[in-house]
């Protein structure tokens, strides 16, 4: 009996300048731990492995050998957290050790901060909200305001959204597709 082919995305590399700042930065305002750290064999040059799960080895992993003057090319690097406290906490800790850009969106179906780490990488802190609309969606997410108003706000609006639905209603449909594009 064989079984169903589904890889999961497990951990993510990036290339950078300075990977001491760079471990330091994931450190402290994500919590990750540096698991291995040395000169690459077939890779000749520093690489650095960070996780915050004992279950895995490296959920990132940094290559000190991105050119100098070179721009990102990392889309967004993006970090879950469960209440909005946890988001406002992970604003004040990226804040405090030099992120740039922050700001905050309402994707409806999650409430993202975004900024700038050290090295001009595009990062994501989100929490899931139980709603689903259409992506891409942004409306402006202010922190500062109560829990309260930022969760009626964001019902207000998502159910306003034609294609809202509840998350769960969107999982069922979504494994129903799966099972139909299995081979």
């Amino acid at each position: 009996m064989s079984t169903a082919f589904a890889p999961n995305l497990s951990h993510v590399g990036v290339a950078c300048f300075d990977i001491d700042r760079m471990i330091q930065f994931y450190t402290s305002v994500f919590g990750l731990h540096v698991t291995d750290k040395g000169p690459g064999f077939t890779f000749p040059f520093m690489l650095a492995f960070l996780s915050s799960s004992p279950d895995q080895h490296h959920q990132l992993a940094f290559s000190q050998n991105r050119p100098a003057g070179a721009v990102s090319t990392v889309m967004q690097l993006s970090f879950k957290v469960d209440t909005l406290d946890n988001l406002r906490e992970a604003r004040r800790r990226a804040l405090n050790d030099g992120a740039t850009k922050m700001r905050g969106l309402n994707h409806g179906n999650a409430l993202s901060i975004y900024f700038m780490d050290p090295e001009e990488n595009l990062v994501e802190v989100y929490l899931d909200t139980p709603w689903y609309v259409a992506q891409p969606h942004g409306d402006p997410l202010d922190l500062d305001d109560s829990d309260a108003d930022i969760w009626a706000q964001t019902e207000k609006v998502v159910k306003a959204d034609p294609t809202y639905q509840p998350v769960e209603e969107w999982s069922k449909d979504f494994v129903k597709k799966l099972k139909q594009t299995a081979r």
